[in-house]
């Protein structure tokens, strides 16, 4: 199990935020867990200086391209970059410098995955550079793929079926628990059940770590086919469920002793 660490950017700033309470154009509902008072590149230098390659940077929202764009100068080739992106603008991230562009929103129309879309998107930027975001929410009979700031319910149920057949159109699956994302209140351990069975990817769990018992799930549950990344409960995040070298230590890499860290 890899750790794979974030830069979640909200307002061209460093942020950590419970990603459901994002709306449109409101934020009277907003919750910040975090705010940081260092640029982007300190944390794609400190991921760098760890040797911890396939994180993400997600823009949460518009006024954030900047900012992203200097956290991929931080470590060229060592980024993920996600949020807003479409066929019109894929190959640019990549040129500034990302290892992968993430895609949702994009390959969905009206609720329904638009695989015209998907294909047009997988031709131009290569398979092996593009990640499907599967980030989802549990509804009635199953998880389902989420979209719009995590607003908005699609028709596609995440199941072995279409694991297998997105699997030919990118390089790594993202999932994130919507429902405990952002939360620090515990993993989504039939998720990650669900996703130990099905994937055949690089696959990524992200939502609700809050201690070393919930990695130590993650990995056992996971059957060591899931990565994960950690967000508001990291020490860099301002959060004390976890400590940032702890977590790299786990992951099996070890930091540069001289970092302070």
């Amino acid at each position: 199990m890899r750790f794979r660490p974030c830069i979640d950017l909200h307002d061209g700033k460093v942020k950590q935020i419970v990603g459901s309470t994002l709306q449109d154009g409101d934020a009277t509902g907003l919750q910040t867990n975090f705010s940081s008072e260092h640029p982007p590149s300190h944390y794609a230098r400190m991921y760098l200086r760890d040797g911890l390659a396939g994180g993400h940077v997600i823009m949460l929202g518009p006024g954030n391209e900047e900012a992203a764009a200097e956290a991929l100068r931080g470590w060229p080739g060592g980024l993920q970059i996600g949020g807003g992106i479409t066929a019109d603008n894929a190959v640019l991230w990549l040129e500034r410098g990302a290892s992968h562009v993430i895609v949702t929103s994009h390959v969905f129309h009206d609720g329904v995955l638009d695989e015209e879309r998907l294909q047009k998107l997988c031709r131009l930027v290569g398979r092996r550079r593009l990640v499907l975001d599967l980030s989802c929410r549990w509804r009635e009979d199953g998880y389902y793929v989420v979209t719009d700031r995590w607003q908005r319910f699609t028709s596609l149920r995440i199941c072995a079926e279409v694991l297998e057949r997105l699997a030919a159109f990118c390089d790594e699956f993202l999932v994130h628990a919507v429902d405990v994302e952002g939360k620090c209140m515990g993993v989504d351990e039939r998720l990650i059940a669900l996703l130990a069975d099905n994937v055949s990817l690089p696959t990524t769990y992200a939502g609700g770590v809050a201690s070393m018992a919930d990695l130590e799930l993650i990995r056992d549950a996971g059957r060591g086919r899931l990565d994960v990344t950690v967000g508001s409960a990291l020490d860099i995040f301002g959060g004390t469920g976890l400590r940032y070298r702890d977590v790299v230590a786990f992951a099996g890499v070890r930091p540069d002793p001289s970092s302070g860290l």
